[in-house]
C-alpha cells in the first residue's frame, strides 16, 4: 500500500465504500469485505495513483478531507459508529473504543488450534453447519462482537499457489465461549452447489476444509476485521437483528454478551429482537440456547422465526424473513423512531428488497418516505448495519 515518503507531504483522508473481494484486492494484504465505509490516509503526491487503485478494487470515493498537513502512513480503518441516547435527542459522538483491526495479516497469520467441531443441523435438516471453537491462547488475537476473522485453508489451489483467505463472522463474544479470553468461535456452513454444465457437485474450498477439522488441528487465522457490525455501548438500546442461516453468527455473539456473561461495564436492559430465517426447524442453529434465553428474559429478548419450508404467509406463499418483517413492520417503524434503536442484517442479500418493501409500506402509513428515512436518518446516524452476501 502507500506510505508517505516526505514528512512534509500533505495528507488527505479518503472515505471509500463498495470495496469488494476480487482479483485486484487479492493481491493486497488487506481482507476486503463489502460492508460500510473504509478510510485511507493518502499523501498528496500519491492521490492520482490511489484513486486509480480504488477504481480497480470496485470502490467509490465518498469524500476527501485534508488532515492539517500532517504526514502519516496509509491506514485502512473504519470510523466508530455514533452512539445515541434514548431521550429523543440527536445522536452524540461515541467515546473512542479500542477496536482491534488486522492484528494478523495473510503474510503473517497466527495459529489457532481446534478445540471442538460440532454439527449444528439436526436430523431432517438441510446441509451441514459446524460450530468450531479455536484455542488462540498462544496468540495476540483479540476481537469484538460483530467482527470477522480470516481463515487460510491448508494446501494450494489449481495453480499451485496458497489458497486465499476467506472471511467468517465471529460467533463468540470477545471473551470466547468459555469466558476465559482464550478462544474464538465460528459458525460455518459447507458450501455446495451444482456445476451448471456438468451437473457435478462442487464444494467450497475453505468451508469444506473447516468442516473436516478435528480437535488438535492447527489453522492459520488472520484479522480481526470489520467495524460495520459493532454493538453500541448503550445498555438501554433496542437491537433488531435480521439473520438468515449462518448470518446468526454475530447475533449469537451479541446475545451471549447481553444475557449470558456478567460484564460489569455492560448490563443490558434494553430490547433485543431476533428475526431468524431458515428452511426447516432442524436448521434453526443454536435453537435450544436461543429459546432458553427467550424464556429467561422475556422482557428483554424476543425471538421470531421464519421457517420457509414449513410456514406459510397469509396468501399461501413460503414464509421468508421478509414476510415476518412485513407482519411486524408497523411496530418496527415505531421502534426506529427512538434514537437508540439499531438494526443489524446478516445473511443472504436476497432478503433486502422484501424488507425495504415492508418498511416502505409502514413508513407510508405514517406519511414518511422509507428511502429518505433510511438514508437521511438511520444510515446517517449509524443505526443501520448490513453485512449480506
Amino acid at each position: 500500500m502507500y506510505n508517505a515518503t516526505n514528512s512534509g507531504s500533505r495528507m488527505f483522508r479518503y472515505e471509500v465504500v463498495g470495496l469488494r473481494q476480487n482479483a485486484e484486492t487479492d493481491k493486497t494484504d488487506y481482507a476486503i469485505r463489502n460492508s460500510g465505509s473504509q478510510f485511507f490516509n493518502v499523501p498528496y503526491d500519491r492521490m492520482n495513483q490511489f484513486m486509480q487503485q480504488i477504481t480497480r478494487w470496485g470502490g467509490k470515493i465518498v469524500s476527501i478531507h485534508p488532515l492539517n498537513g500532517a504526514a502519516a502512513p496509509l491506514a485502512a480503518t473504519t470510523e466508530p459508529a455514533s452512539n445515541t441516547s434514548n431521550n429523543g435527542a440527536a445522536p452524540v459522538k461515541e467515546k473512542k473504543v479500542d477496536i482491534p483491526v488486522n492484528i494478523y495479516r495473510p503474510n503473517n497469520p497466527c495459529i489457532g488450534k481446534v478445540i471442538s467441531n460440532q454439527e449444528l443441523v439436526r436430523e431432517g435438516g438441510e446441509g451441514t453447519v459446524k460450530h468450531i471453537i479455536f484455542d488462540i491462547s498462544g496468540t495476540e488475537l483479540r476481537y469484538l462482537e460483530g467482527q470477522s476473522i480470516g481463515i487460510i485453508p491448508a494446501g494450494t489451489d489449481a495453480n499451485g499457489k496458497p489458497h486465499k483467505l476467506r472471511l467468517y463472522s465471529i460467533a463468540s463474544t470477545r471473551h470466547g465461549d468459555f469466558q476465559d479470553d482464550k478462544t474464538v468461535s465460528l459458525c460455518v456452513r459447507r458450501l455446495e452447489y451444482k456445476d451448471k454444465e456438468t451437473g457435478e457437485t462442487i464444494y467450497g474450498v475453505c468451508s469444506s476444509y473447516l468442516n473436516q477439522l478435528q480437535p488438535g488441528d492447527e489453522v492459520k487465522i488472520t484479522g480481526p476485521v470489520g467495524k460495520e457490525m459493532l454493538l453500541p455501548d448503550d445498555p438501554e438500546a433496542t437491537i433488531i437483528m435480521l439473520a438468515t442461516g449462518t448470518g446468526i453468527a454475530p447475533f449469537r455473539a451479541f446475545l451471549w454478551r447481553m444475557f449470558k456473561e456478567n460484564n460489569p461495564d455492560y448490563q443490558f436492559k434494553g430490547l433485543a429482537w431476533l428475526f431468524f430465517g431458515v428452511a426447516y426447524t432442524a436448521n434453526i442453529l443454536y435453537k435450544d440456547e436461543l429459546e432458553e434465553l427467550q424464556a429467561k428474559y422475556p422482557d428483554h429478548f424476543r425471538l421470531t422465526y421464519a421457517i420457509s419450508r414449513e410456514q406459510k404467509t397469509p396468501d399461501g406463499g413460503k414464509m421468508y424473513i421478509q414476510g415476518r418483517i412485513a407482519e411486524h413492520a408497523d411496530e418496527i417503524w415505531q421502534l426506529l423512531q427512538k434514537k437508540n434503536t439499531h438494526v443489524y442484517m446478516c445473511g443472504l442479500k436476497g432478503m433486502e428488497p422484501g424488507i425495504d418493501e415492508a418498511m416502505a409500506a409502514a413508513a407510508a402509513k405514517n406519511g414518511a418516505d422509507w428511502q429518505e428515512f433510511l438514508k437521511g436518518t438511520l444510515k446517517k446516524e449509524g443505526r443501520w448495519h448490513v453485512e449480506t452476501y
